[in-house]
């Protein structure tokens, strides 16, 4: 895949399920972005098409710096795309346990803050982790941004969120448990699961432990 439309695709940063990310070019504006296209095996069903295109529409919905920017969506033969601002410096996987507790603490709190964006905008993500944070490097103090809601919904809608979607690691234990309805407070736990893995490089044992009493 050399371009879409009017975008050179120059290489992968990232994929998933259900779409790839590449870095790439736009000639008419001269600046570097970032495209998210829908997966090969993907493009015919309709219902993931739809998904793929309502992020698109979130994502340019909400204007805040702490939320990716879309610019341009269209589709290329079969293949829907959408463009999005390349932000310089990759996620917040590259810094688990590389930073000072303070300066985890400033960048978890910009994570949260970015989350409580969508919340007041009326959605939940439900896919809280590292991987889905962007890090500007290009500023000082570094910023961060909230991106991929591929699985984010209205809360207007949380008496319908029985379906566990996200990822395990991260998700609170009513959401993995998938048998009833869950709020925000899903996306703050996971928060918290980011959080410590900013500050220990590892995540958190999800294994209840026994207290042990001596006499």
């Amino acid at each position: 895949m050399r371009g879409l439309g009017r975008y050179r695709l120059d290489h992968r940063i990232g994929s998933g399920a259900f779409a790839t990310v590449w870095k790439g070019y736009d000639p008419e504006f001269d600046t570097a972005v970032a495209v998210k296209v829908l997966a090969d095996n993907w493009i015919h069903s309709a219902d993931v098409r739809e998904r793929f295109l309502t992020e698109a529409r979130l994502l340019r919905r909400i204007e805040d710096r702490r939320v990716v920017r879309v610019h341009d969506v269209g589709v290329d033969g079969d293949r829907p795309y959408f463009v999005m601002d390349y932000i310089h410096g990759g996620t917040l996987t590259d810094l688990l346990g590389k930073l000072d507790p303070s300066e985890a603490l400033r960048i978890a709190t910009e994570a949260a803050e970015a989350v409580h964006v969508l919340h007041e905008s009326g959605f939940m993500h439900r896919d809280i982790k590292p991987s889905n944070f962007l890090v500007d490097q290009t500023v000082s103090p570094v910023r961060v941004l909230v991106a991929d809601l591929g699985t984010a919904k209205r809360l207007e809608d949380a008496s319908c969120f029985t379906l566990t979607t996200g990822t395990p690691a991260y998700m609170a234990p009513e959401q993995a448990a998938g048998q009833g309805t869950y709020d925000t407070r899903a996306d703050v736990y996971s928060l918290a699961v980011v959080t410590w893995e900013l500050l220990t490089g590892t995540r958190p044992d999800p294994t209840p432990t026994a207290l042990t009493h001596t006499n």
